[in-house]
């Protein structure tokens, strides 16, 4: 066995080793960043560094008219009765409300076998291609949490999916049923005129989320219309526009839905930047890599959504 090859696999190591087996904090940063830069939704979501395992966001807002006509007349009386006064019933209160988030902690353990190290062709940059896959991972898994995490799955079931609920579980107010129907214009109206036109104002910055087949499928509509736009989507990998929206394909979004809204709408905290540790079993002759991280879901406002269900 080449002792250069073993050399080369320890010191790649030692390098966790000399950290108390933490990733260096730069390290830290290019590991999350390699999450985030995966093709997932995680990218365009609102993310938030939290200190505590709780945070609440507070919410303000003006829920009624707030511009009325003035009256020219009357004096500078202050009585009570003077017309150039706004009358009370007429004045603008502002709202305020909270959002809570709570954390919860994820941990995944890897382990590697002495002659994997010692005997792998990319010496000691295995190391760097174990961080690479394990960041594609979970920015996957995270995304499958994002979108179909359920808190009512029984932990023995799937003790992940479990520990929040994903905006298919929080979307719940603006619903439209599909029935069936395959994806059309007439669908995505539909789930466009399901949210409050005060939340769809600024369409460019909002997405319909749906899977990577339905997306193939209406990108196969688009191409095929013969047009300028048809022959773009055709030959490239761009967002479709879809009356307005982009629609983007999210790899664990189900094909039977969607949901349409603003990213930044969708929150996704991270109270621990992802952390790994590594350590070694002697007697198992294995090198042990464990992930840890703590991260919460939340919705801004639920009404700003819609979500798409029985789409055929």
């Amino acid at each position: 066995m080449s002792t250069g090859l073993s050399k080369k696999a320890d010191i790649a190591l030692s390098e966790l080793a000399s950290n108390g087996g933490l990733l260096q904090p730069e390290e830290n940063d290019v590991f999350y960043r390699k999450v985030l830069d995966e093709p997932t939704i995680l990218r365009q979501v609102r993310a938030i560094q939290m200190n505590t395992p709780t945070m609440n966001i507070n919410k303000v807002g003006i829920g009624q008219r707030l511009l009325h006509g003035a009256t020219q007349a009357g004096s500078a009386a202050d009585d009570g009765t003077n017309p150039r006064y706004l009358a009370a019933a007429k004045r603008t209160s502002v709202t305020t409300s909270k959002l809570t988030m709570t954390t919860k902690e994820v941990i995944a353990e890897i382990r590697i076998p002495d002659e994997v190290l010692e005997d792998n062709i990319e010496r000691g940059n295995f190391q760097n291609t174990i961080l690479a896959l394990v960041a594609q991972k979970a920015a996957i898994e995270f995304e499958e949490l994002l979108i179909a995490g359920d808190t009512s799955i029984n932990p023995a079931t799937d003790d992940f999916l479990c520990l929040h609920d994903g905006i298919l579980k929080r979307f719940t107010t603006n619903v439209v049923d599909a029935g069936g129907s395959t994806v059309s214009l007439d669908v995505f109206n539909r789930l466009k005129k399901a949210i409050a036109t005060r939340y769809r104002r600024n369409y460019a910055a909002m997405r319909i989320y749906t899977s990577m087949d339905r997306e193939a499928d209406y990108r196969v509509v688009v191409a095929g219309r013969g047009t300028g736009l048809g022959d773009r989507i055709a030959v490239s990998g761009d967002p479709i526009p879809v009356l307005g929206v982009p629609l983007i394909g999210a790899a664990l979004m189900p094909n039977s839905k969607m949901v349409f809204t603003d990213p930044q709408n969708i929150i996704w905290g991270l109270q621990r930047n992802l952390r790994i540790e590594t350590d070694r079993d002697i007697r198992s002759r294995e090198t042990i890599f464990v992930l840890t991280a703590r991260v919460a879901i939340q919705i801004e406002e639920e009404e700003a959504g819609a979500k798409l269900i029985n789409l055929g």
